[in-house]
């Protein structure tokens, strides 16, 4: 007999059924129904979203601190490049400047 291969879904499409699962609108019967997951599934998945949602807005946002001795260097490896390009597109071109 061939061996029976389990679905795999991803990240976004569980978030979706999950969250459908938490607003509430349909049972969770109706909706591993519409997205054909088993509804035992759908209750997972919500379950997991309800303990982790404590956990989405941990991490700070806003600026990052920038390495003060590193963008210098950054920018001169940048005009260097951007010359050696330069000199490049005029070599191959004929012009001279």
């Amino acid at each position: 007999m061939g061996e029976a291969k389990r679905k795999t879904y991803t990240a976004s499409f569980k978030a979706k059924v999950a969250l459908e699962a938490i607003r509430g609108v349909k049972t969770t019967n109706e909706i591993g129904q519409d997205h054909g997951v088993h509804p035992a599934q759908v209750g997972q998945w919500k379950k997991e979203i309800l303990e982790q949602a404590g956990t989405l807005f941990e991490t700070k946002r806003g600026r990052q601190k920038v390495d003060e001795q590193a963008e210098p260097e950054r920018l001169y490896s940048e005009i260097g490049r951007l010359k050696m390009e330069l000199d490049w597109l005029k070599k191959k071109s004929g012009l001279s400047l």
